[in-house]
């Protein structure tokens, strides 16, 4: 019951009117012009602390000449989008030639030859890039490589960072928490990110990177149906790969049906960054969006969740396209959780960061994480230091509900799994060293993370120029954390 801040005796009547009789056939909305400010309350709300509510709606497409002619159906008709996705720089240039610098295109050529990643970018994604300043395009700079900004890897890199391989008992299946597993299910993906943390398996070989493979096949994927079904602790199953965007309609609705028949397992999600590069699919592959559906029923009537985690970084990536599939998918009774990953230039600003998770929330996509970004090989130049983190943790906290605020975490590198951003044990930003322990996963291991060269002061970056000084820097964070009786685990 709302009773104005004005002390008018009207709840009597309020009361009578909804619970006497029939409920009313329609509800009026209340003129916010005719409610009263609550007394020495000011009123702190602008314009712009509203700009997350306002979602791009224009014929963003027609600004790529080849696609000028088409129309809002034609460009949203998932077909279109998977058929004429950009896959290398000749099918780059052929679109975008006409509208961007000569040069810029020669910088992205000379950075695609040294990158671990293949590009594919969506005709939707690829139409977001601003190519008149492609360079600090938040959206280009996630999907584009240039060379020019190349910075080398630091020296403690290691392809496979997070040591999946190391944890998968049986092939795509990696089981590093007791309740939870990871089932990679194939390895492409509708859009490949740069910054892929599995750059070791996902797409085609690079010129820098041969790929595992984690092919599409039902007799592997059997093979770790098995496996969960074998060991009951495991209650949450993450479905990913590559991208769960990729399987057609039919084998979500076996893998669904598949894990939700396992008695134990209580949680599936499938993880796909769909809905951030090609929107388009919900609206127009209805059998795709029954599917999801579908399986969302199955589990609510066995009293199990299922639910979408997906991948936005930046507001540059969401259009009205992008609402109105949230809108679908939350209409159609399927949780969305967001997880985005920390990037230089593209969200590690407190106010962009801010709007995203606002608009996130608004189309009620839950922001769940805020990742560090992994030490991943070829990218050094996008990550960030952890104390960037943590500073726009504390930014970032307060600005929204608790249960709309995300959990700022550093997937630390050696598989000791998500620890909360500020929780290590010793952190020195000369040297970008910090230390975490996760007890859940191994008591007696310790794990390193290593804040980006470019980033730390001069003295700490002459230490690590000398190869000699690497293990005494370990050996130092170590010994001032007062865990060197740990085993380090990279």
């Amino acid at each position: 019951m709302l009773v104005s801040y004005t002390e008018k005796n009207t709840a009597t009547e309020l009361g009578s009117a909804v619970t006497d009789g029939e409920p009313p056939s329609s509800i009026a909305v209340a003129d916010p012009s005719a409610v009263d400010e609550p007394p020495s309350t000011a009123r702190v709300a602008a314009t712009d602390a509203h700009s997350h509510r306002v979602f791009r709606n224009d014929e963003f497409w027609k600004t790529i000449p080849s696609w000028s002619d088409l129309s809002t159906e034609q460009f949203s008709d998932w077909k279109f989008q998977v058929r004429n996705s950009v896959t290398d720089f000749a099918g780059l240039v052929h679109l975008v030639g006409g509208i961007t610098d000569g040069a810029f295109l020669e910088d992205v050529r000379q950075g695609i030859l040294a990158a671990p990643m293949v590009i594919r970018l969506s005709p939707y994604i690829l139409s977001l890039i601003d190519w008149e300043n492609p360079y600090d395009d938040p959206v280009r700079i996630q999907f584009l490589p240039v060379l020019s900004r190349k910075e080398p890897d630091h020296p403690m890199l290691r392809l496979d960072s997070l040591q999946e391989r190391r944890d998968s008992p049986v092939h795509g299946l990696v089981h590093r928490y007791p309740g939870k597993v990871l089932f990679l299910t194939l390895d492409v993906c509708p859009v490949y990110c740069r910054f892929c943390t599995r750059s070791y398996a996902i797409g085609q070989n690079t010129g820098s990177v041969e790929k595992a493979t984690i092919k599409a096949s039902v007799d592997r994927w059997n093979r770790a149906f098995a496996y969960i079904a074998s060991h009951p602790d495991v209650e949450d199953v993450v479905i990913s790969g590559g991208d769960t965007y990729m399987l057609p309609p039919v084998q979500i609705r076996f893998i669904g049906q598949s894990l939700l028949a396992i008695p134990h397992v209580r949680r599936i999600r499938y993880a796909t960054k769909g809905i951030a590069v090609m929107p388009t699919k919900i609206l127009t592959h209805h059998e795709w969006r029954e599917a999801i559906f579908h399986v969302t029923e199955l589990g609510r009537k066995m009293s199990k969740e299922v639910c979408i985690h997906t991948h936005f970084n930046s507001t540059n990536e969401i259009t009205d396209l992008t609402r109105q599939a949230a809108d679908l998918l939350f209409q159609g009774g399927v949780k969305v959780r967001n997880q985005s990953v920390l990037i230089r230039g593209v969200n590690d600003d407190p106010a962009r960061l801010v709007k995203l998770i606002s608009q996130l929330a608004w189309m009620n996509i839950q922001p769940y994480y805020v990742y560090q970004h992994d030490m991943v090989k070829g990218v050094e130049e996008l990550r960030t230091t952890v104390a960037t983190n943590q500073e726009l943790e504390r930014r970032v906290r307060g600005s929204l509900a608790g249960f709309n605020t995300p959990l700022f975490v550093n997937d630390v590198p050696g598989g000791g799994g998500k620890r909360d951003v500020h929780s290590h044990d010793w952190y020195d930003r000369s040297t970008g060293v910090s230390i975490y322990r996760s007890p859940a996963v191994d008591s007696d291991a310790v794990y390193c993370y290593f804040d980006p060269l470019s980033r730390l002061d001069e003295i700490g970056r002459e230490r690590w120029s000398r190869p000699e000084e690497h293990g005494r820097i370990i050996a130092e964070a170590l010994e001032n954390a007062g865990l060197s009786h740990l085993r380090l685990t990279m």
